[in-house]
C-alpha cells in the first residue's frame, strides 16, 4: 500500500511540474537539504501542501541529497512580474514535494526548511543561510556591511507589504533619501540579480582591495543563485538629508547592470 501511494504522489507531482519545467528548463540545484530544524525534531512530511494535510512522514534534521519535483504556489519569471508588490507579499507559505535520493520517502513539505545541498551540487562551501559579515574592525565600514546584511535579512523574512524594505515607508532604513521613486517594482533583483532565489549567502564584506574611498564604503555579497556563483557590490556613504547623516546605499552593482540603472 505503501508503495502504491508513493507511486501515486510522484505521478502526481510530475503531472504537475510538467508545464512550469517546460518553461523553466529544468534549471536548479541538484539536491537539497534540510535546514533550521531542531536536532531533536524532525522535519514533517505531507500529503499536500499544507499543514492542513495529514503527516505521512518525516525526514531527520541533517537529511540530505533530497530530490525536489516541484513547489506551490508557482513562481515561474513570467507570472512574478505581473504581481503588485502587495500581491507579492500576500502569497501564501511556498511548500516544496519532496523524494530522498532512494526513492524511500515522498512528500510535501515548507519550502523555508530547505535549502541546496552544498557538497552534492558541487558548488561554493555552505556557511548556512545567511553568512556573518566579515568586519575589517573599522566600526564605519563593518557597519555598511552589517546594513547591507540586514537588508537581505528584513526582505527574506518580510511578513507584510509594510515590512518590504522596498517599500517607500522602510527603505531610508537601508537606501538614500529620495530612492523611494527609483525603487518601486525592485526587491528581489536588486538583490540578487534575478526575481527568483534558490539559494544561500555565502559571504558579506567590506571589498578587500578599497573598503572606502572619499568616504564611500564598498560592501561585496557573494551568493550562490541556482548553481551559479554571483556577486553584488553596494556603494554606501553618509546621507546628509537624514537626521544624523547615517551610512546608506546609494547603489547596486551587479555584473550586468546597475540600480538605479
Amino acid at each position: 500500500m505503501r508503495g502504491l501511494f508513493f507511486g501515486m504522489l510522484v505521478s502526481a507531482g510530475t503531472a504537475l511540474a510538467t508545464g512550469a519545467l517546460a518553461e523553466i528548463d529544468g534549471h536548479g540545484p541538484d539536491a537539497w537539504r534540510v535546514t533550521g530544524v531542531a536536532a531533536d525534531d524532525v522535519l514533517n512530511m505531507r500529503m499536500g501542501p499544507g499543514t492542513q494535510y495529514l503527516v505521512i512522514d518525516s525526514l531527520p534534521p541533517d537529511a540530505r541529497g533530497l530530490q525536489q519535483v516541484t513547489c506551490v504556489p508557482l513562481l515561474i519569471p513570467s507570472i512574478y512580474h505581473r504581481l503588485s508588490e502587495a500581491q507579492r507579499a500576500d502569497l501564501p507559505q511556498r511548500w516544496c514535494l519532496m523524494q530522498t535520493a532512494d526513492f524511500a520517502k515522498a512528500g510535501w513539505v515548507a519550502q523555508r526548511f530547505l535549502m541546496e545541498d552544498v557538497d552534492l551540487a558541487s558548488t561554493a562551501p555552505d556557511t548556512g543561510a545567511h553568512a556573518a559579515v566579515d568586519g575589517i574592525g573599522d566600526a564605519m565600514i563593518d557597519g555598511a556591511a552589517r546594513l547591507v546584511a540586514d537588508l537581505y535579512t528584513a526582505f527574506e523574512t518580510q511578513r507584510s507589504a509594510a515590512e518590504n524594505p522596498f517599500s517607500a515607508t522602510a527603505a531610508p532604513r537601508y537606501f538614500f533619501s529620495g530612492m523611494e521613486p527609483a525603487l518601486a517594482g525592485h526587491g528581489a533583483d536588486v538583490l540578487y540579480d534575478a526575481q527568483d532565489f534558490q539559494g544561500r549567502i555565502v559571504r558579506i564584506a567590506p571589498d578587500a582591495d578599497r573598503p572606502m574611498l572619499r568616504g564611500m564604503i564598498t560592501v561585496n555579497v557573494d551568493f550562490v543563485n541556482f548553481g551559479q556563483m554571483q556577486r553584488a557590490v553596494f556603494s554606501l556613504r553618509a546621507d546628509p538629508n537624514q537626521p544624523g547623516a547615517p551610512v546608506r546605499i546609494f547603489r547596486v552593482d551587479h555584473s550586468d547592470w546597475s540600480f538605479p540603472e
